[in-house]
């Protein structure tokens, strides 16, 4: 898919899924900007990737940063042409104990950070006619459920329904406005959870294995390409298979 020469902006860029986007598209010839609310690992991952690369520290949740950052790319490169929108949070709080502040920490990061991302890099790519916004939701919301992440999940499910309406306000520009939906992608939070954990989730996908940031990185370089003009307001699940099973038992009988 051509991103070739495209400059692409991603934020939470630093490590985990953002890090291997950032990779993929890279390797794919983009020039790439990982933007992240942690500077210093932005500019080390910047600095591993080939070709040219740039990293600014951005806190997704202050629309005066989002702009700030929208305004440096611009600025260096003279356009945007992709946005992946992928900063995010998943802390972890059981329903009966959850605060409005963990509420909110949750919301602002990964839904309203979507919104202010979008917003601000919509001008630049009114401007030359032409961009490719995709957002990072997950399964978790959209699909299904896991106990102890309904602020996560609402999250997630918000960014979809975003995606649907915002998509129809920019179409006729050539903008499209798409969403990767990963299952269980193995980052370094997941390696701390211990390998008991991680055999657990293996057992529940029908792939066997978990993804890795770099498979969300190829979705996103297909949505983020020119081939990909007439495909908008639309999910790509990225989960090996893990919400296909009606049961735990479907999982068996392909195992057996």
């Amino acid at each position: 898919m051509t991103v070739e020469n495209s400059i692409a902006v991603v934020t939470g860029g630093a490590r985990g899924i953002g890090k291997g986007i950032g990779e993929v598209l890279a390797e794919k010839g983009a020039t790439v900007v990982l933007a992240d609310v942690d500077e210093t690992s932005a500019q080390a991952a910047a600095d591993d990737l080939p070709g040219e690369s740039m990293a600014v520290g951005v806190d997704v949740t202050d629309p005066a940063e989002t702009e700030a950052l929208a305004a440096a790319v611009v600025d260096e490169y003279g356009r945007i042409d992709v946005l992946c929108a992928n900063a995010g949070i998943f802390p972890s709080a059981d329903l009966d104990e959850m605060t409005v502040d963990d509420w909110d920490e949750v919301l602002d990061v990964n839904a309203k950070g979507v919104f202010l991302s979008v917003q601000a890099c919509l001008p630049a790519m009114r401007s030359q006619d032409y961009g490719r916004i995709v957002l990072t939701s997950s399964i978790t919301g959209p699909m299904v459920g896991y106990p102890g992440w309904t602020h996560y999940a609402a999250s997630k499910a918000a960014i979809t329904g975003f995606m649907r309406t915002a998509a129809m306000e920019v179409a006729d520009q050539d903008i499209t406005i798409n969403a990767v939906l990963p299952g269980n992608i193995r980052t370094g939070g997941l390696d701390d959870l211990g390998e008991e954990y991680l055999d657990r989730m293996r057992a529940s996908i029908p792939k066997g294995e978990l993804g890795t940031p770099e498979d969300i990185g190829h979705a996103v370089a297909y949505l983020g390409s020119e081939e990909a003009g007439y495909v908008t307001g639309e999910s790509l699940v990225v989960d090996g298979g893990q919400t296909l099973p009606e049961s735990q038992l479907a999982i068996e009988e392909i195992s057996e």
